[in-house]
C-alpha cells in the first residue's frame, strides 16, 4: 500500500449513504405492497436494475411497515461503487429507514417492520437485522445460491436463524428463489467482480 496523506486533526471522516437515484425513482413509495409476493419483486427488480446499473452486487433489500404495507427504505449494494464493505443490500436499507423514522431501533413505538432481501443474508446482516428491531424477515436466494457464484461472506449457520426465531423474528425462506437466482446468474455470466473472492 502506498503512504497515504496524514489524517489533520481537524479533518471530519465522515461516510455518506445514499442510493443509486434509480433506486428512489423505481421504488413507488405511496402505493401500498399488499402480498409477499409483490414484496419480494420489489427486491428482487432492484437486485436485477443494480447489475444492469454495474452499480454492485446483485443483492437488494427492501422494508416494510407490516401495518400498511408502505415502503420504507429500499437498499441496493454499494460495495463497489462507494468503496465501503460493510454497504451491502440489507446494511443500506436497515440505515436509510433508521434514518428516515429518525430512531435507531424499527420497533420503537411499536413499530412492526418486515425485511424483505433478494439473497439470504451474510454473517455481517444477520447481525444487523436483529439488531435493527424487524419483526419479519423473508429470503429469496440461499447463501448456497450466492457460493455457488462465489460469493462467501461468513459462517451463517441453521442456529443463526434459530436464535432470529428465538428473539422473535419470523424468517421465511426461498420465496421466489428462481428469480433471485436468475439474478445471480446473470451477475456472474456479465462477468460482474466478486469483491471478497
Amino acid at each position: 500500500m502506498d503512504r497515504l496523506p496524514p489524517i489533520a486533526e481537524h479533518t471530519k471522516l465522515s461516510t455518506i449513504i445514499q442510493l443509486p437515484d434509480w433506486a428512489k425513482q423505481t421504488t413507488d413509495w405511496s402505493t401500498p405492497y399488499r402480498t409477499d409476493a409483490d414484496k419480494m419483486a420489489l427486491a428482487i427488480a432492484l437486485s436485477r436494475q443494480n447489475v444492469k446499473d454495474g452499480q454492485g452486487g446483485p443483492f437488494a433489500t427492501a422494508i416494510f411497515d407490516m401495518d400498511s404495507g408502505l415502503v420504507l427504505s429500499v437498499g441496493v449494494n454499494q460495495v463497489m461503487a462507494a468503496h465501503n464493505s460493510c454497504l451491502h443490500g440489507e446494511m443500506m436499507a436497515i440505515m436509510l429507514a433508521e434514518q428516515r423514522l429518525k430512531t435507531f431501533s424499527l420497533s420503537e413505538n411499536n413499530a412492526r417492520c418486515e425485511l424483505f432481501t433478494s439473497c439470504e443474508p451474510c454473517a455481517m446482516c444477520l447481525g444487523a437485522i436483529l439488531w435493527s428491531g424487524v419483526k419479519r424477515l423473508v429470503c429469496a436466494a440461499t447463501g448456497d445460491d450466492a457460493r455457488a457464484i462465489g460469493f462467501d461472506e461468513g459462517p451463517v449457520f441453521s442456529q443463526s436463524y434459530t436464535y432470529l426465531e428465538k428473539r422473535g423474528i419470523q424468517i421465511q425462506r426461498q420465496l421466489q428463489r428462481d428469480a433471485a437466482k436468475a439474478v445471480l446468474n446473470s451477475y456472474q455470466a456479465s462477468g460482474g467482480p466478486i469483491y471478497n473472492g
